[in-house]
């Protein structure tokens, strides 16, 4: 027998209890041992939860008893879950997190001490979808080239509306928090964190890079306008937010923001508030995963999974840094060398010379236009919209600086990078 303890019984944390009760036949003749959920540690015993364990205020009941042999941390937060995490090793308890804020800063020294300890983290990306797996196991003999995932399905769910249905951010924002998809204060969601904290641990696997959230380039959607969309319909893109980790030589480009996609590509065309992540390999090619990327029993189907594992395995294994060679480093490519296409949005005074202008700025910046579009507004202005062919970061930024001090630009430009 399997005893488990669940720290933090809120709507996963219940899942999770549920699961192993209602699944308990086919869950133990998989396993090949009964697991049973013994007890949850709450922090109001008073609140009613759908569960029929024994129910603790105290942490100590888990950490302390000799008996549980699988400690399930689904707290959410940084330092206290780390605390929490840290004695259940040092005490020899397997442990299964879903915490991406925790792996985004913690994950290399945890994994360290765990040792052979089983430290499994499924659900803590992309809920359901057995993503970590696929790339630790079944993807195993392959260098992985580029991984690009939609990753958080608030963001998702807002551009499918202002994509589909024309609706305004600040109006699908209000939306989205009246359903329960956004926060009261959805920075973390709508402003690239929460995907960034989950790309992390994706490059951590496929690259073995350790590096923290501060290091990267992580930028949100809430700049997105009805003309981008427009100019992204026009030119047959979808715009979502994606994590993207590459390998170029020995360095891994990792960053998160919006990105206009052609809308022919099979991340393109996941909608809603699902998740999908798109992982090409040197000889497998690409590979799509697709599913829930949140909720109570997607996410503690993913959790149970780790288990079900440990209960077969008994031991740790690496689950970070698979593809590490003898001798090889690979290091983090610096933000401004970053190279891709770019989409501008310039809302510009509609005289003569202003074209004339700005592709000179652009051009003595090492930027050549690829296509155009102008859109008359309102008092002798316009929007100019713009792609580029591939260029660098460091280039577009300082263009984009010189463009605003040009006085042909009327409102601060907007960037959207995009990727074919």
């Amino acid at each position: 027998m399997l005893k488990v303890g669940i720290i933090g019984v809120g709507t996963v944390g219940a899942s999770v209890a549920n699961i192993l009760r209602d699944n308990k036949n086919i869950i133990t003749a998989r396993a090949g041992i009964e697991i049973v959920p013994t007890i949850g540690v709450v922090s109001n015993l008073h609140k009613t939860r759908n569960v029929d364990i024994k129910l603790s205020d105290n942490i100590d009941d888990v950490l302390n008893d000799d008996s549980i042999d699988v400690v399930v941390e689904l707290m959410g937060g940084i330092d206290k879950p780390n605390e929490i995490v840290r004695k259940a090793l040092l005490k020899g308890k397997a442990v299964v997190t879903a915490n991406k804020a925790l792996l985004a800063y913690h994950r290399y020294e945890l994994q360290e001490l765990a040792g052979d300890i089983p430290f499994e983290f499924e659900a803590a990306v992309a809920g359901g979808i057995p993503i970590i797996n696929a790339l630790r196991d079944g993807l195993s003999a392959n260098h992985i080239k580029s991984i690009q995932g939609i990753m958080n399905g608030t963001c998702n769910y807002m551009l499918t509306r202002m994509i589909n249905d024309g609706i305004k951010y600040d109006d699908i924002l209000k939306e989205a928090q009246d359903l329960g998809y956004a926060e009261s204060d959805p920075t973390f969601d709508v402003g690239g964190y929460d995907a960034a904290h989950k790309l992390l641990i994706l490059g951590s696997i496929a690259y073995g890079i350790d590096v923290k959230p501060e290091d990267i380039l992580i930028e949100g959607i809430q700049n997105i306008s009805s003309a981008d969309i427009a100019f992204a319909k026009e030119f047959e893109f979808s715009i979502k937010l994606l994590g993207i980790a590459k390998k170029v030589g020995n360095e891994i480009e990792l960053r998160v923001h919006p990105v206009m996609i052609p809308e022919d590509k099979m991340i393109a065309k996941v909608d809603g508030v699902m998740n999908g992540i798109s992982v090409i390999g040197d000889k497998v090619g690409e590979t799509m995963f697709y599913g829930a990327g949140a909720g109570g029993d997607a996410t503690a189907s993913a959790v149970v999974a780790n288990i079900i594992d440990i209960a077969r395995r008994g031991k740790g294994s690496p689950m970070l840094g698979f593809e590490n060679q003898p001798g090889e480093k690979v290091t983090l490519m610096a933000k401004e060398n970053i190279q891709t296409k770019y989409y501008l949005r310039l809302e510009v005074a509609d005289r003569p010379g202003t074209l004339a202008k700005i592709a000179t700025i652009l051009g003595d910046n090492s930027i050549s236009i690829e296509a155009m579009m102008q859109k008359p507004l309102k008092n002798a202005t316009a929007n100019l919209l713009l792609t580029t062919h591939i260029s660098v970061e460091r280039d577009i930024l300082k263009a984009i600086v010189e463009l605003e001090n040009s006085g042909v630009i009327i409102s601060k430009p907007a960037m959207i990078r995009i990727e074919e």
